[in-house]
């Protein structure tokens, strides 16, 4: 397992995964460690992925400082691994709350960044962020799913504050709820660092409007990617976020949630692969 150290002495780790070109992936979450991502539906059979564990993740270590959990303090943890993996310019791929940390990186080092990827990605650094109304409008496209009678009641409980993050409502997640998506969903606890996804998002991490100037000079291409039935972000606030890009192009999948490659891995590559070749 390759390891290097950031800025602040804190090791953090990668894995490698296929064959081809790198491509930098930054995981979600916030603060998953990058074993949820598996081999993104097959893009390893196009691309040698690079799967960073975040501080305090997976094989990462966990930092002396737990404000250093921020999203806007791990940019430089991204540039380290660059420098590390000796790329001049980078392909990265995001999913979730690890599109903020790509867009930071982006507008922080526009120059770097040869084909930005954000998948399903939550869109926080340009002060964009899904309502609890998109969200329950997105489930009820569920309508017709067995387990929605359960699920809808505990997710608008959630959404409205009378009620707590509820399992039952994780299908809404998924494209289609079955053995792999429970497996997926089960995988997640044992994964994640709670205390390091409450800080993600803290106070001061972004600041939209600086971001949204510095992106001006990122001329690489984006891709933007949506699941059709996705609640957060919606294929609208995927459209919305896009302009904040200079060169953008948005793609809604099918029938796909929040996990892409899980739901139709086939149509994901397919399309991935075309932005990333292009």
């Amino acid at each position: 397992m390759p390891t290097f150290t950031a800025a602040d002495g804190t090791r953090l780790a990668y894995h490698v995964r296929g064959e081809g070109e790198p491509l930098v992936v930054l995981p979600g979450g916030p603060m998953r460690a990058s074993a949820y991502l598996g081999d993104l539906g097959g893009l390893t059979a196009h691309r040698r992925l690079i799967l960073l564990d975040l501080r305090g993740t997976g094989d990462s270590a966990v930092p002396a400082d737990p404000e250093s959990y921020r999203c806007d303090q791990q940019v430089d943890d991204v540039e380290m691994l660059r420098a590390h993996i000796g790329l001049d310019h980078m392909d990265v791929l995001s999913h979730s709350a690890g599109a903020s940390l790509a867009i930071l990186y982006a507008a922080a080092r526009p120059h770097r960044v040869r084909r930005l990827a954000l998948i399903t990605g939550n869109p926080s650094a340009l002060g964009l962020r899904t309502t609890p109304q998109e969200r329950l409008a997105a489930a009820r496209q569920r309508a017709a799913e067995p387990w929605f009678g359960a699920a809808f009641p505990a997710l608008e409980a959630w959404l409205n504050g009378t009620g707590d993050f509820d399992e039952a409502f994780m299908p809404f997640f998924y494209g289609h709820w079955d053995d792999t998506a429970r497996a997926h969903d089960a995988a997640a606890e044992e994964q994640t660092n709670d205390e390091a996804g409450d800080r993600y998002f803290a106070d001061g991490a972004f600041t939209p409007d600086a971001t949204r100037t510095a992106l001006r000079a990122l001329t690489a291409p984006v891709l933007l990617y949506a699941g059709e039935v996705d609640g957060g972000p919606s294929p609208a606030l995927v459209r919305r976020a896009a302009a904040a890009f200079p060169n953008a192009e948005v793609v809604v999948q099918p029938g796909a949630a929040h996990y892409p490659w899980l739901d139709d891995p086939e149509e994901f590559v397919r399309r991935t692969v075309a932005f990333l070749n292009a």
